[in-house]
């Protein structure tokens, strides 16, 4: 059997020829989304367990070798993607990564194999990451692409067939990009070596259609990333030769100053929502104490580290990317309330930044608006902390900086922060040094800032106290009115047989999820539609209609007429009209003028009778503080407009 030759001269499709349709030795690129089951899988192809698998992450590619079945195998294992992340959120050290994947078994991989676990739904969500990465690779990386399905026994008594026809459309999609090439693992399974075998057949059959060639990425794509790369590490090499003379700076400052101490250290934790703020605050404090949920409003916690007192001020994150005008009033009244709850005021902020998410110029202008409610001079008192560290693999957090996103943003805001931040792995919170190494960087901070802590403006409080008071008696009234109609309505006999409603509402603000809550039931999509769409069902003994709508968009320029068209059908759709139009209104963003002069405008396309039918419906409620949404409606002058007029 003649083995590869490595092809010479440049080919049109950026693949390479072999001989010989039968291979003395397999290259394979295991790649997918996280836990997918890509390193137990990659065990299992070798028989031996060389990968580290389970719980434990992948954090760089590795290359494995074995003989199977009289031949040798090169198997790559590469980190899993984020399912739930587009490419542009993804970072640029993990795309550049992902590209050169195929350059780790040369000259070239003769399979991809696209892990896919059954016991998890393939969404049109996953479909699109999927597609995004497989764009990264050429579009003739798919010739050389096989889907392998993972926990086959999740599946019982029906085939994988039957699987993918029941999955929808986003599975079938990706089968036909494959050339409907899949195989099925049971990787608890490890005495079933036939598996492998059939595998390897497969492989083989496809490595013939391909006429012996193996997938060869663009050696100038290739040479460009890793120019790029070794800048970066240069880059990084100097910040780092920076911060260390920062922090030896720091430590003269600390033992210049060693009559004095800190008998209270005191911390507000910062950050958009999803970071790991809470984990942050965990793992400063040494608990484990987090029951998954949002934090809604600003908590106090209290313990102790290296002998020193330590308060935790947590606050409510943002959401990623938008400025803080976007930002519901309640969120930022909240964030302003953290600085008086540790008096006379914070030693330091941690900003907490995701280092495992893309990072560019419109998170860091929302970062900052944010930040700078709490007054320009924060940022003196400032350190960032990026979370979900574990996920850095080899690279150092200055690799990151400076290699991240469009431009210089994250830069700008580390410069912005005088280059003071550190790094937290929150799943490593046993036996290690990244909390006193982080404690003595905040004693640094104050040490620079004469050893005084951040003083906020008390005319900040007084106004807060006076908003509050007033906020509080305006929910009361609007209390007592709602209560006075209901109990006009109490007394009217007439209960309706059949209901019917059209949800109204802005993109993103859950019309969709509203209409399966209604009815119970998942029939209608959270994906963007551009047609209205009537669903029925029983709920409490009475027939429900509900037509969803398409969502307009936050800026009526935006708006086509002929998605107006579609809105103003949805009346249409029930012959006798409806009972109700319920207007969809998300409780986690700032409900602005912008919002109100779009719902204003899509609302009057109708009748002027249409506001006689019309009911506001809050959703995301979870995301309100423990507050009425009364409350957070006299917060909100657009809202006050909205709910009055209804």
């Amino acid at each position: 059997m003649e083995k590869e030759k490595t092809p010479k001269g440049k080919m049109d499709d950026a693949v390479a020829a072999t001989k010989s349709p039968v291979l003395s030795e397999v290259r394979l690129v295991l790649i997918g989304g996280r836990w997918a089951g890509k390193s137990s899988s990659a065990n299992t192809i070798l028989r031996e367990k060389k990968f580290d698998w389970g719980r434990i992450r992948t954090p760089h590619s590795e290359m494995k070798e074995g003989v199977v079945g009289g031949r040798k195998l090169v198997v790559v294992d590469t980190p899993g993607w984020r399912s739930s992340l587009s490419l542009s959120d993804v970072p640029q050290r993990d795309k550049q990564r992902f590209r050169l994947n195929a350059s780790k078994c040369p000259p070239g991989p003769n399979a991809f194999l696209l892990v896919v676990p059954v016991d998890s739904a393939f969404s049109r969500e996953q479909k699109m990451t999927v597609e995004e990465h497989m764009r990264l690779l050429g579009e003739h990386a798919w010739r050389f692409t096989m889907v392998l399905f993972t926990f086959e026994d999740f599946l019982a008594e029906r085939t994988i067939e039957e699987h993918i026809e029941s999955e929808g459309q986003a599975l079938r999609w990706l089968m036909e990009k494959c050339g409907n090439r899949y195989h099925m693992f049971n990787n608890k399974d490890e005495e079933d070596s036939s598996q492998v075998s059939l595998l390897l057949e497969k492989i083989d059959d496809m490595v013939r259609n391909n006429n012996g060639k193996y997938y060869e990425a663009d050696k100038r794509i290739l040479k460009t990333i890793k120019q790029k790369q070794e800048e970066v590490a240069a880059r990084a090499k100097e910040r780092q030769r920076r911060t260390e003379e920062e922090r030896q700076r720091m430590l003269k400052l600390i033992q210049a100053g060693n009559a004095r101490t800190i008998p209270k250290l005191q911390i507000v934790l910062l950050g958009s929502r999803g970071v790991g703020k809470t984990s942050v605050g965990n793992t400063i404090l040494g608990c484990k104490d987090h029951d998954g949920k949002r934090t809604v409003q600003s908590v106090v916690r209290h313990g102790s580290v290296d002998q020193t007192e330590v308060t935790v001020v947590d606050t409510p994150g943002w959401w990623k990317g938008f400025l803080a005008v976007d930002t519901s009033q309640t969120v930022k009244d909240e964030m302003l309330r953290s600085m008086f709850l540790c008096p006379p005021g914070p030693h330091v902020f941690l900003l907490v930044i995701d280092a495992d998410t893309a990072f560019n110029a419109k998170i860091r202008d929302a970062v900052t608006s944010h930040v700078e409610l709490l007054g320009e001079a924060v940022w003196k008192h400032t350190i960032i902390v990026f979370s979900r560290g574990d996920w850095l693999g080899s690279s150092s957090i200055e690799e990151i900086i400076e290699g991240e996103g469009d431009g210089q943003a994250l830069q700008s805001l580390v410069e912005q922060c005088e280059n003071r931040y550190h790094v937290f792995n929150n799943k490593n919170t046993d036996g290690d040094t990244q909390v006193t190494e982080l404690l003595e960087k905040i004693l640094g901070t104050v040490a620079v800032n004469a050893w005084q802590p951040f003083i906020p403006d008390q005319q900040t409080f007084m106004s807060l106290e006076r908003k509050r008071k007033c906020v509080e008696e305006g929910a009361i009234r609007r209390q007592k009115q709602v209560q006075a109609q209901r109990n006009v309505l109490t007394g009217i006999p007439n209960k309706l047989k059949e209901v019917k409603i059209v949800l109204l509402g802005q993109r993103s603000s859950g019309k969709s999820s509203t209409g399966n809550s209604i009815l119970r039931r998942e029939v209608f999509s959270s994906g963007r539609d551009e047609q209205c769409r009537k669903e029925e069902g029983e709920v409490g003994g009475r027939q429900v209609t509900v037509i969803d709508t398409p969502g307009w968009r936050r800026e009526s320029s935006c708006c086509t007429e002929q998605m107006d068209r579609e809105i103003v059908r949805s009346l249409s759709l029930s012959e006798q009209g409806v009972h109700a139009v319920l207007l969809v209104v998300p409780l986690d963003l700032k409900f602005t003028k912008t919002e109100r002069d779009s719902l204003e405008g899509h609302v009057d396309l109708f009748d002027a009778s249409i506001w006689k039918h019309t009911l506001v419906l809050f959703t995301h409620g979870d995301k309100l503080p423990n507050k009425s949404i009364e409350e957070h409606i006299e917060r909100e002058d657009s809202l006050r407009w909205l709910v009055d007029n209804v």
